[in-house]
């Protein structure tokens, strides 16, 4: 028993080991609500200016998420609060015609989404850079989005 118990901790922390992966942290939302004035704000260190990154937005929702469309304001700025970038994201969450959820589920009705926002981008400076994340919809409170979040990892 102990034997079988010690092998799924392990393998368990083995898959859980994410070699490309610099940062990743999500934000959750309480009662699955996003108000527009609230800002998601993630900071993150880079130490190799040589290495190129993927920056990774991740969305959590429900399948109850009222839109088809997602609309978020983006910004990513450097060490000195220097813009490097800053735009406004459209994702697709639900298919336009059959309205079938996109992304991964495997929660039941909760879906998972990895959006690649910048594929293969330098940091210039060590040092910490900042990501801003905030909705663009027309309605000032999106009901069932259950958390945004940030991955940066190594390109590969």
């Amino acid at each position: 028993m102990f034997r079988a118990a010690f092998l799924s901790a392990s393998l368990l922390m083995l898959g859980a080991c994410d070699p490309a992966r610099v940062y990743e942290t999500n934000r959750n939302f309480d009662d699955a609500v996003w108000r527009a004035a609230d800002t998601s704000v993630f900071e993150f260190s880079i130490d190799d200016t040589v290495a190129t990154y993927n920056v990774i937005l991740n969305v959590r929702n429900t399948i109850d998420f009222e839109t088809v469309r997602l609309f978020l304001n983006y910004s990513l700025t450097d060490t000195a609060s220097v813009p490097m970038r800053k735009r406004l994201i459209e994702q697709n969450l639900f298919d336009r015609k059959s309205f079938a959820p996109f992304g991964e589920s495997g929660l039941g009705d909760i879906y998972e989404h990895h959006i690649l926002l910048e594929p293969n981008i330098s940091f210039p400076y060590k040092g910490k850079y900042v990501v801003k994340l905030n909705h663009q919809m027309r309605t000032d409170t999106l009901q069932e989005i259950l958390s945004v979040g940030v991955r940066v990892e190594i390109a590969k």
